[in-house]
């Protein structure tokens, strides 16, 4: 029973070591890591649009309320000191005649208030700027114009994160597993994918990348070589009408990677096989792709994706998701080699075969006949 246990220890810590390894999770985030970058950070502030738009929403929110409270608390300070300057603070005990550059402020805290209103343009009435204090009167016009940007970039920042076709990404799915089976005489591994959504992806493509570790002939070993996977499905790999769940496939032939493959020997092998999906919005005519990958323990031999689509009574389409993982074990040849030979073997049966040996006689008839 502990022997049982440690194996099945084991075998899960292997597992989950193994699963971790991969390029591209299963809902399309890269597992990369970038070190030892010469280049300095100055220069993602250079692009600061870009910068913001990747951050994650807590730095985003902490972003905007500091750039808000910091400009409404840096202004309160400088009119705090225009008043402090001008004399108008109760403590200088302005005479009546007094005329102050801003009304009503008597400390940091209305200052501060004053300047919220300001940028926000709350306009209550109660304090406001005189024509006695010239810098007063800039420091209106400047708090304005930098309130204007502040709020239109951030504000446009916020849209434009929610507005972002990565998150129309979202409603498209793919299944859990690949499968291997036949399709159309051929051996093909197929992968079951889904619009969530009514809205269409327009002009739609999917391709795939083979990633693994390959020696050349000079003896490199290149981690992550990528090779060309080409996905189709019956109307073609392009401009896909994509209504419903589709199956796309790959065909496992002479210039397939997976060609000699066998079901004994694919868990066994170290890729992973990643699958794009691009397209454009139709709401918003945005670009977007969409990503997943699969590495050996989630492609299965043999198996083909159960039936999805149905037909109801009153004549409308029925989609059950249930069922879109959901694989059937069906009659397959254990390596595409094989079934390659088995054709070519059958087709060499119904050819005829010349008989370099043979050699046809001819026989000349004479027109005698002897009684």
């Amino acid at each position: 029973m502990f022997n049982y246990l440690r194996k099945r220890f084991t075998s899960h810590i292997r597992e989950r070591s193994r699963r971790r390894a991969r390029l591209v999770s299963k809902d399309g985030r890269c597992n990369i890591e970038f070190g030892n970058v010469e280049q300095s950070r100055f220069v993602f502030l250079i692009d600061i649009w870009t910068t913001i738009l990747d951050l994650r929403w807590r730095y985003k929110m902490t972003i905007f309320i500091s750039a808000f409270l910091g400009s409404w608390f840096l202004f309160g300070l400088l009119w705090y000191a225009v008043a402090y300057i001008h004399k108008d603070l109760p403590e200088f005990n302005p005479s009546i005649n007094h005329t102050p550059c801003v009304e009503n402020i008597n400390g940091l805290t209305s200052a501060f208030l004053f300047s919220l209103e300001t940028q926000v343009t709350i306009g209550y009435g109660f304090r406001c700027v005189t024509e006695q204090c010239a810098t007063a009167i800039f420091l209106l016009i400047f708090q304005s114009i930098l309130g204007v940007i502040i709020n239109s970039f951030m504000c446009g920042a916020i849209l434009a994160k929610i507005s972002r076709s990565k998150n129309r990404a979202k409603t498209i799915t793919f299944s859990k597993n690949a499968v291997i089976s036949k399709r159309g005489g051929k051996l093909c591994l197929l992968i079951r994918v889904a619009n969530l959504r009514k809205s269409l992806l327009i002009g739609s493509h999917i391709y795939g990348k083979l990633l693994k570790t390959t020696i050349t002939p000079e003896g490199e070993t290149i981690i992550l070589d990528q090779v060309n996977i080409e996905f189709v499905v019956d109307a073609g790999n392009e401009n896909l009408f994509f209504i419903s769940p589709l199956t796309i496939y790959h065909v496992i032939d002479k210039n397939s990677p997976f060609f000699h493959t066998a079901a004994e020997t694919i868990l066994q092998q170290d890729f992973e096989l990643v699958v794009f999906l691009d397209g454009t919005v139709e709401a918003t005519s945005a670009t977007c792709q969409v990503r997943t990958s699969y590495i050996p323990e989630e492609v299965l031999w043999g198996y083909r994706f159960a039936p999805i689509v149905s037909k109801t009574k009153e004549g409308k389409y029925r989609v059950d998701f249930q069922n879109f993982s959901k694989t059937v074990a069906v009659e397959t040849p254990h390596c595409a080699l094989c079934l390659y030979n088995e054709k070519e073997a059958k087709a060499k049966e119904k050819k005829g075969y010349d008989n370099p040996g043979f050699v046809l006689s001819e026989v000349s008839e004479t027109s005698d006949t002897q009684m």
